[in-house]
């Protein structure tokens, strides 16, 4: 069977070319030419609303907003952050950014943060990022009652992890910040852009006119005027606002997310369940109470030599499935021994083990059914590629 292009991001539905019309006829991209309801301000109402959130605020992209997120938390230079050792090097970019330090944590062979290790420390830390990474959700319960006890805030890094339920709840909004993007490869396709929610008045106060609501800009925004009073003039503006161009490329999928995830969810355990034949492939299980809105597939290699992963990896790609193991790719962004722009990079052994034979597939949510049977089959086949020149 021909396998479509793994990486194809989501369409833009027909709603959206009007909008995108007549944008482009006017030329009324900025937020904030309208005095009120431009593209920018309803898709942060919208989005709001969607998330059951109080409060948020479109940026350029999620990076941008994990930046802000962090600037309006008030911390100090050089402020400690613990991130997960397993994430894209976005984030501990954005803590650099931010003036702060990336305090690497170990990520267990199911891709969480290794809870102990994190709550070892803690007592130093001023803030903590948790990236759900390719939307696996570490045990938020244990993390937010040991944040909340030591009184240090967390930041949801959510950008894989639209649609995704922790417990009832959706994740982005159990931390004091959630942090989301719209780049292609996200359940909402834009290209670039991200947005941030909080019930924080005076944390997204800060964020906007950081943003870049410069002069009497953020009176367009829903907030409480006296959060932002405090802060006018006192804030640098960085300027990383949302063009009405994104918003309006945005807003008509939304209707689409939830029909998104379940097709996401759907895709993924389906060749969960197939790929399970093999012993030598392991897909860990959703952690209780977590319920998943993924756009790809991760699985760990079991009793594979290095050379015999080089040999499954080609075989696969031969097949026409490109497989990415987050170790192995030459200067993977991923891999935290290549984030050398962290100071102190440290040595994180069970994230490193985990990473040399941790596989990563994308699963495009569109993909029709009829599909992943092909997808699998091709994984199956480079499995036995691989470890057929050693069967006795």
């Amino acid at each position: 069977m021909q396998l479509p292009d793994m990486h194809s991001a989501e369409a833009i539905p027909d709603a959206a070319r009007a909008e995108i019309d007549r944008l482009l006829t006017s030329g009324d991209l900025f937020r904030y030419n309208a005095p009120q309801n431009a593209p920018v301000a309803l898709l942060e109402a919208e989005f709001a609303e969607v998330m059951g959130s109080k409060y948020a605020l479109a940026v350029s992209s999620c990076s941008a907003a994990l930046f802000l997120s962090l600037k309006a938390l008030g911390l100090p230079r050089d402020a400690r952050v613990l991130i997960p050792g397993f994430t894209f090097a976005a984030v501990p970019s954005a803590v650099i950014h931010a003036d702060c330090l990336p305090v690497l944590c170990e990520v267990g062979e199911n891709y969480r943060i290794d809870i102990n290790d994190l709550i070892a420390k803690l007592p130093d830390a001023d803030a903590v990022i948790i990236s759900h990474m390719r939307g696996h959700t570490s045990d938020m319960d244990a993390i937010m009652a040991v944040c909340t006890a030591a009184g240090v805030p967390v930041i949801e890094d959510a950008a894989h992890s639209l649609g995704t339920v922790w417990n009832g709840q959706k994740i982005g909004t159990l931390g004091a910040i959630g942090c989301f993007s719209f780049q292609s490869y996200k359940m909402i396709n834009a290209g670039e852009g991200g947005i941030l929610i909080t019930d924080d008045a005076d944390l997204v106060a800060q964020a906007i006119i950081m943003s870049g609501a410069y002069e009497h800009n953020w009176k367009k925004h829903p907030v409480l005027q006296d959060a932002f009073a405090r802060h006018q003039n006192r804030l640098p503006l960085y300027n990383l606002r949302m063009s009405n161009l994104s918003a309006a490329v945005i807003r008509p999928q939304l209707p689409h997310l939830g029909t998104r995830v379940e097709d996401g969810r759907r895709n993924h355990d389906h060749v969960a369940s197939l790929l399970a034949q093999s012993p030598h492939i392991h897909v860990p299980e959703p952690l209780p109470g977590e319920v998943r809105a993924p756009d790809s597939i991760q699985f760990n290699l079991v009793d594979l030599s290095d050379d015999e992963v080089e040999t499954f990896v080609k075989a696969a790609e031969t097949r026409g499935v490109k497989v990415q193991v987050f170790g192995t790719s030459a200067d993977n962004a991923r891999a935290f021994w290549n984030w050398q722009f962290v100071p102190d990079l440290p040595e994180l052994p069970k994230t490193r083990a985990m990473l040399m034979r941790a596989c990563d597939v994308r699963l495009p949510v569109h993909l029709p059914v009829e599909t992943l049977g092909a997808v699998s089959d091709v994984l199956l086949d480079a499995i036995e590629a691989a470890k057929r020149p050693h069967a006795a």
